[in-house]
Order: C-alpha cells, then structure tokens, then sequence
C-alpha cells in the first residue's frame, strides 16, 4: 500500500522532477548561505593560543613567552593571556630569522635548488575525506609559513566552498582553472584567475560545474589536435610553470573520478596522496582505480606524459581506531604497501564534521563550540598527518 501511494506521487516525467529538484535546492542553499555568510560577512581565521602559536612558528612555547616578554607579539588580553592572529604569527616569523645566523628557518620557502612540490590528493570514490584532507593540509602548510596555492579540479568545488568561495556565487564564467587549460582563444593567463583567501600565504584557483567541459572539449581536441595545442596531460603543468615561483607547494584537490583533469593533473605532480576509508568494499573499489590508473598513466607515459614522482603515500581516512574491522582493514593496507602508508590516520570526528557544517576548517572554528576532548583529538590527528607531509616535503628538498 505505502508502495502504491509513493509510486502515485512521482511526476511522469524524470527530467522535469530532476531540474525542479535541482532549482528547489539551489535555492534553498543559496538562502543558507546567505544565513550562514551574509554578503557583509567576511570569513576569516581564529586567533590561537600561545601553544598553537609556537607550533605553527616551530619554537618551544617557553621560547615565545620569552620573544614576548621583550616587547614582541600582542598585547595581553583582559584576563593575561595572549592570543596570536595569523599575521602575528609571521611578523615574529620575520623577526626570528632576522636575529638568526645562516639560512632562513622560519620563513620556510623555498631556496635555490628546491623545486616547487606539487601534492594531488585523489582517490575515485566519494566520502574518503578527499576534500577534507586537501583543504587541512593546504591550510597548515600556509600556518606554518610556506606559500601554498590549493587548486580546486573538482566540479562539486567543495575545496572552493571551504575557502570562502561558494561556486554558484562567487565563480563566475572562465573563472576555475578551465579558463587556463581550455583549448579556445578564450583561454585566460592562470595569474588571472588565481585568488586570496582569508589565511596569509594561502592562494586558490577555485572550481565549479564549468570545469567538466575540459572533460568534453579534450576528446574533440584529440581528434583535431594541431601543433598549436599542446596534449591534454601536459597543461596544468603549463600553468604551473608561470606561477611556480610564487609558490612553495601546490595542494590540488582532484575529481573524484580518472578523467582527463585527474590525469592531467597526474602528470603535473610531483606527489601523490590518495586517500581511502579503511572498509571492504571501499579498498576493493580503490583496487580497481589502481589498476585503471596504472593502465591510463601507461598510455600517457607513452605519449611523452611525465610520471617521475617524489613520493607516493597512502592516508587512511574517517579512521575509527576502535573498530575491529577498520583496524584489521588498515593493519592489512600496510602489510602490502608498507611505509607507503602514512603512520598517522586521519580519525573520523564529529568536530570535523560538525565544522563543515559553516564550511569552516578545524583550523578555523573555535574550540568552545565542541567538547574539548573530541575537538583535540581531532586537531592533533590532522596536525599529526599533516606533519608528515611537511617532512615529506622538506625530504625532498633536502632539509633536515
């Protein structure tokens, strides 16, 4: 009976429920976000206590009381203590290797010799924390002071979102990185399209729907490719060539399927990070992807595609240590990829959850609004997996 009825009140025509649907929803998102980032509202970024300060600069804490004891940093609070603004953070980053010998070793960019590090973060199902993994890890590289610059290649630009920049609003028409890729003569410069966020040192290029038409227009370019283009594999990388020296790393989040922006995308890295939620079916289908990708990238490489890379790390994603057949999951992801795995998983956590709610960062929400508990576990598990990709990064480039 409750089949019958239900069946009843479904319209004859797909199309027309699928686009009211799709309008009905728009709207009502759009009205969130209007509740949520009214257009006087700003995002911005927390202050942070003088334990996260220190962290973030790589000093001990009883060092920063003593740089701030001498007249340096904020003024106190009411109450005594102090907090610490991200350009605080690097005004006394400036002021600690002016007073220092040798090397710079708190303005942490890049030197002669180290070459820009280029991290895709993918995988081919949805809800491995793909998004979330890319949008914290760009975010910490720029807190602790490198020049980071997260690209958005997902058509659902939830990465943009996260970063203040909601793709039905705020990303207009030749506005992703299509607009630097495509094969037109509306193609743009990519320094046009690059944009500020609200966290000093951390530039994006953000994605919308617009960014499936590389998916469209590239088979058509194959088939009537003239010297003039050059092969879809290669044109992030183009991109990345004439801003690479404004940039430390490039964080880019890909799309959650193997098309010609994944690839390309590939081939413009010089990491990979792929992250996968430790169940069943969720490794299996990352087994096939693997299998694809190996399959695809061999077809690049034969066209002169690049495919040396520094390193390649697996995460372990919405990790619940508690569960049995998680950990067995992920004990038996390192029995076969080793120290390919990083050490660290990224733990599931409402707080995390619970922040993207605001499209905020657990980088950017206040503590007070969780329990203290959930909320530092949370942030050391990220800073934990995020640490290892900075030393990752610092490997490369040959730093202690």
């Amino acid at each position: 009976m409750m089949l019958k009825q239900a069946a009843a009140e479904v319209p004859g025509n797909l199309r027309s429920l699928i686009a009211a649907d799709a309008d009905e929803l728009m709207r009502q998102l759009q009205a969130h976000q209007q509740r949520t980032f009214p257009p006087t509202a700003r995002k911005g970024i927390r202050q942070f206590s003088s334990a996260e300060a220190a962290d973030f600069i790589g000093i001990h804490q009883g060092y920063l009381r003593q740089i701030v004891a001498e007249g340096h940093g904020p003024e106190p609070l009411a109450n005594g203590r102090r907090t610490y603004s991200v350009d605080d953070l690097e005004a006394l980053r400036k002021l600690l290797d002016e007073g220092g010998k040798g090397p710079r070793k708190y303005i942490r960019h890049r030197r002669d010799g180290e070459k820009l590090q280029v991290i895709s973060v993918m995988n081919f199902k949805g809800g491995s924390g793909k998004t979330t993994t890319a949008a914290h890890t760009a975010q910490y590289l720029a807190l602790r002071g490198y020049r980071t610059l997260a690209i958005d290649l997902d058509p659902q630009a939830s990465l943009s979102a996260l970063f203040g920049h909601q793709p039905e609003l705020d990303v207009g028409e030749n506005e992703t990185l299509y607009g630097a890729i495509r094969y037109d003569d509306a193609r743009r410069d990519v320094t046009e399209i690059v944009r500020a966020t609200y966290t000093p040192n951390l530039h994006i290029v953000p994605g919308n729907l617009e960014l499936m038409e590389f998916e469209h227009e590239t088979p058509k370019a194959l088939m009537a490719r003239t010297d003039a283009n050059s092969m879809f594999f290669a044109r992030i990388g183009e991109c990345l060539a004439d801003i690479e020296s404004a940039y430390d790393v490039v964080v880019i989040d890909c799309p959650p399927q193997l098309g010609f922006l994944t690839l390309s995308a590939l081939c413009a890295a010089t990491a990979v990070l792929i992250t996968v939620h430790p169940q069943m079916l969720d490794v299996m289908s990352m087994s096939q992807f693997l299998q694809m990708t190996g399959d695809l990238l061999q077809v690049v490489e034969d066209a002169g595609g690049a495919m040396n890379y520094d390193w390649m790390r697996y995460l372990v994603t919405r990790y619940e240590p508690n569960d049995g057949p998680q950990a067995q999951m992920a004990g038996f992801m390192r029995s076969i990829f080793g120290n390919r795995v990083l050490n660290n998983a990224m733990l599931k956590s409402t707080a995390i959850s619970d922040a993207g709610l605001t499209k905020q960062t657990l980088y950017e929400v206040d503590r007070s609004q969780f329990t203290r508990g959930t909320y530092d576990r949370a942030l050391e598990s990220l800073t934990a997996v995020n640490t290892e990709i900075e030393d990752l990064v610092r490997q490369t480039w040959g730093r202690k």
